[in-house]
């Protein structure tokens, strides 16, 4: 029988130790979720907001509407803003149309378009898609994509947009991106995260591409 060392009983103790810690910690966490997880007892839909200057509002949103479809839930999409650059969320969902009713309403960024008159009409037919869907309890998860965007900027009146938002069937999930969520939505919001920039390749000289941003 071979013999372990004196290194090495002391190396398997320390291990031990650290797996008990470890068992500890873990089981002290557990029972903080698991009571989390228990006072949490209603089902309501929710108005989920994406917003900051990072990247990855669109493509989390867009992540809740697959998600949403693969539970057999119907779906519907209304881009503000964007519209000018053909995107790859958009070419996959329209090959599903019973499931994701897909809208894009934009003619693309504020900046190419240079037309205030011409971006608020577009803004408010856009708005008239997604309140038709916010009235549809057939819709399970709706995504406002950039909407944000156009509250942002005067486009549509934040207050409207909320009693629309208030108004919509009780487990009717509502997602909404875009830089510059107003502190009104904000606050009408169950779920709010600010996507916060650290890196990104443009800085580095590399273009958008397909897959990654579009």
């Amino acid at each position: 029988m071979t013999q372990e060392s004196p290194q090495s009983q002391s190396q398997s103790d320390a291990d031990d130790g650290r797996n008990e810690r470890h068992r500890a910690r873990m089981a002290r966490k557990k029972e903080v979720v698991d009571d989390k997880i228990a006072q949490a007892q209603r089902d309501c839909g929710v108005i989920v907001i994406t917003t900051g200057n990072g990247k990855g509002k669109s493509s989390s949103g867009f992540g809740m509407v697959v998600r949403a479809m693969g539970h057999g839930m119907k779906t519907g999409v209304v881009q503000f803003i964007k519209g000018a650059i053909p995107t790859g969320e958009e070419t996959f969902l329209r090959r599903f149309p019973s499931e994701c009713e897909f809208y894009v309403m934009g003619e693309g960024y504020t900046w190419e378009t240079q037309d205030r008159t011409r971006d608020i009409a577009k803004a408010e037919a856009a708005w008239e898609q997604a309140r038709r869907m916010l009235r549809d309890p057939s819709f399970a998860l709706v995504l406002f994509d950039e909407l944000n965007i156009a509250l942002k900027l005067g486009y549509l009146d934040v207050n409207t947009v909320i009693a629309d938002l208030q108004a919509r069937p009780a487990m009717q999930h509502v997602v909404i991106t875009g830089r510059g969520a107003p502190q009104a939505l904000i606050d009408a919001a169950d779920t709010v995260t600010d996507m916060t920039p650290v890196k990104h390749a443009f800085a580095q000289g590399i273009r958008a591409q397909a897959g990654v941003e579009m």
